[in-house]
Order: C-alpha cells, then structure tokens, then sequence
C-alpha cells in the first residue's frame, strides 16, 4: 500500500522496512499509528533510526499497540517491571538472543510483539537477523503442509531461563516457568496469512507423534525457517529501534563484538492465543 504520514523503504523481499518522516518518541497522530499497524503487518518488522527514547516514552509507544508485557524470568528497572533490560559488557557470560527464537513463545499468549532500543552499540557487529514465519511457510511443500495441518508443539522456558540463571549464578529453585502447546502452523489474526511458530529457543517437541520423528521434522522445520533468503539483518547505530512482529517472526542476536558494550531496553507487547 502507499503511505502518506511515513516513509516505507523495504529492506529485503521478505522481510524488513526502514521507516523515515515519524518521531516516535513523541505522541502520534492517528494516521501515523494506523500507518506504522499497517506497516507492520506488510513488512513484520520495522527500523527506525535516531530515536531517542526515555523508558517512559518507549512504554508510551508500546501502549499504542496493547497492554505491556512482563518479562516471566527478568526483571525490569526499578520502577519499570514492563521494561526488559538487554546489556552486554566484557563481564557477560552470555547474552539474550543468542538462538533462534520468539520472545517468549512459551507464554500460553504469546507476545504480539518487541520494541527494542539501543543507546549503545559495539564500534562494529552485533547485528540482530529476523527471519519470515510466512516465507518458511510458503516453502513447505503441499504434503508437508497437510501432515503439519493440525498438529502442536510443546513450547517451554525451562530450559532456556533455567540455563540462563544457572550461568548467571541466580538461584531460580522453586520457580516455576511458563509452558503451552501452540499449533505448529499459525495463522496471524491481522493478515490471516499462515507462519511456521516453531523456534529453537523455546519449542521442545511435536505432540502426538514418537520422538525421533518429531526431532527430525523440528530439525527440517528450524532449517527451513533459518534460510538466508528470508532473512534480513539488522545492523545497529545509536538511537536506533526494531519494533518485530512476534506472531510471524523469530529472531538472532549475535555476539561477535566481546568484549565492547551494547545496551538498550526492550517493551513488549501482550498477545493472543495462537490459532
């Protein structure tokens, strides 16, 4: 579509549009925020350069688009519960996003989305990659389609927010981490296009078959949704944000820039129940 109070520069075939002409650190008019949902929805993920957000103002804007989410393992800023801090230094023993993942897609709500701002980058790499549900669907072959139609996988934060703590040294005994079964093939609520939603983060098997046919087909299914073609990859300036889709996309964070410091903040936005 064309667009009137943005400016929309695709970034790839398949996914990815940078967004110019829209302040988004202050209050929006109703046809920006009706444009940049649109946008959204064309492109799954947007950039946007030179941004400076204050944690209120960041929260501000993830409100436009929902309630915000709070993050099941890490905590927020004092003051701020909504705000996921992402910070890596010379001291880190790991960082967030290390594997392919969706935020927290083993919510039994999935987040809509994330708003991630960086006030400070490495003098080189730390990319974010985003990779398309709908491209990895469309590449399924008919067959594996109908075999996938109808089934769920097991998606659980054990393993990964367990692991984390345990690097971390944080004692977690007792907690309980969230865990849901979610439809291996989901239908976005806005577009109504279909997404493959299964990530190596999060997704430990497919219900209702054996297990080593459901390692397999996972196996085939994180190849196909990794491919190159239907990625693009983000490099990071100051002041720069991705706002990502979480109902269509999952994402990588690389840490190739040990031991220089990057550092931001991330809102989320609450979800719906897969379908």
């Amino acid at each position: 579509m064309s667009y009137s109070s943005i400016s929309v520069s695709p970034s790839s075939p398949h996914i990815g549009a940078e967004i110019e002409g829209v302040n988004i650190t202050q209050p929006l008019v109703p046809i920006q925020l009706q444009e940049l949902q649109q946008a959204l929805a064309d492109y799954q993920v947007l950039f946007f350069r030179d941004q400076k957000f204050t944690l209120d103002s960041q929260k501000a804007f993830g409100r436009l688009f929902g309630e915000l989410h709070i993050h099941p393992n890490t905590p927020g800023p004092q003051g701020h519960p909504e705000v996921l801090p992402i910070h890596a230094d010379a001291d880190s023993k790991r960082v967030a996003g290390e594997r392919w993942h969706s935020d927290v897609s083993c919510d039994l709500e999935p987040p809509l989305g994330s708003i991630l701002h960086l006030h400070i980058v490495p003098p080189s790499g730390g990319d974010t990659i985003f990779a398309s549900g709908y491209a990895a669907y469309d590449a399924l072959s008919p067959q594996l389609k109908t075999y996938l139609e109808g089934l769920t996988a097991l998606h659980s934060g054990e393993r990964s927010y367990r692991g984390t703590n345990a690097l971390l040294g944080v004692n977690d005994a007792g907690r309980v981490f969230p865990s849901a079964n979610h439809p291996i093939i989901r239908t976005h609520p806005a577009t109504k296009r279909k997404s493959l939603f299964v990530n190596r983060g999060f997704t430990v098997r497919i219900n209702g078959v054996p297990e080593d046919e459901s390692a397999a087909i996972l196996g085939y299914l994180y190849a196909v949704a990794e491919r190159p073609d239907f990625q693009v990859r983000f490099h990071w300036r100051p002041d720069s944000v991705a706002f990502w889709d979480n109902r269509s996309t999952q994402h990588l964070a690389i840490w190739d820039y040990f031991p220089h410091v990057r550092s931001g903040h991330r809102v989320t936005i609450k979800g719906d129940r897969p379908q």
